[in-house]
């Protein structure tokens, strides 16, 4: 079974205004109401690719009861720990830039840290436990690496997708898969990067660090796959792009369900960029027909040993 675990999910609520005017009564011209989290993105990307998961994290409030009935309708499997506070709303603002205005986390008890606990102790082996985004300013430093050992201590394996010390604190409990952007990166290793070939030596300080595969996302310029047997370049696909929350999160979602069939990193690799090229091309997530079109177009190649 596949686990996506989100500590801090969200309503995104996406706005589009034409003109915007600070300081001045504006009218929208649509408005989209979703389901947001990093974790949450993953499920339903997976079950849109035929790969069952089970939904884990925090959601409490009417918010988080859209989140939990959004999730029902598309028939995900979940068992959230349910809290006091509500879900926060993160405001999605569209004009002629784009501006993110990112609620607040919710409180979260030792009551709800148990809950949770109690439901990844049930992880197997051959089980992956995807652990997406950030952690409400409640819970306490560290709170992934306590999740994490959970996770190792049945043989699971597990994905970190967060930034900063989090990320680099995981390394040595060796994941699966870690997805940093090439500026997150950069930032991890205080350095900068002006070329592929300047990213190269970084990426493989990863998987010398304790990843078993990453991936470093670079916006237009494609992506990188860092493996044991070699270093990888994804194409660019080219389409209008019209959404980038949740690329990142789809992208995983294509690897982690093709190789937890499989076991071939290249193949997953290219199911994670078609998933994360189709939800830059789509208002929303991804569709599966959308996903299939693009992966006949995704070319991988190997660029280094």
């Amino acid at each position: 079974m596949i686990y996506t675990v989100t500590l801090n999910p969200s309503i995104d609520y996406i706005v589009h205004v034409d003109d915007l005017k600070i300081g001045e009564v504006n009218r929208m011209k649509k408005d989209l109401k979703l389901p947001g989290g990093k974790g949450i993105n993953v499920s339903r990307i997976l079950k849109r690719i035929a790969v069952e998961n089970k939904a884990l994290g925090f959601l409490g409030g009417f918010t988080g009861n859209f989140i939990a009935d959004w999730l029902k309708q598309e028939n995900i499997s979940q068992r959230f720990t349910k809290i006091e506070d509500d879900t926060r709303i993160n405001i999605k603002l569209k004009a002629e830039s784009e501006t993110e205005i990112n609620g607040l986390g919710p409180a979260i008890t030792p009551t709800d840290i148990a809950d949770l606990k109690a439901q990844l102790s049930k992880v197997e082996k051959g089980d992956i436990v995807v652990l997406s985004g950030s952690a409400p300013a409640s819970l306490p430093n560290g709170f992934y690496q306590e999740l994490i050992q959970l996770v190792k201590a049945n043989q699971a394996e597990f994905v970190i997708d967060t930034t900063g010390q989090d990320l680099m604190n995981a390394l040595v409990n060796e994941p699966l898969l870690v997805k940093p952007n090439n500026h997150e990166l950069a930032e991890a290793y205080q350095t900068t990067f002006n070329s592929i070939a300047d990213i190269v030596p970084y990426g493989k300080k990863l998987l010398t660090a304790g990843a078993k595969n990453a991936i470093i996302s670079m916006a237009g310029d494609g992506a990188l796959l860092f493996t044991n047997d070699g270093v990888y370049q994804s194409n660019v696909l080219k389409r209008p792009l019209k959404n980038s929350v949740g690329a990142g999160d789809s992208m995983i979602a294509g690897f982690i369900g093709e190789y937890s069939q499989n076991k071939d990193a290249v193949a997953a690799f290219k199911w994670g960029v078609a998933c994360g090229s189709a939800t830059a091309f789509s208002d929303d997530l991804a569709q599966a027909p959308f996903i299939k079109e693009l992966l006949a177009e995704v070319i991988v190649e190997k660029i280094a040993d």
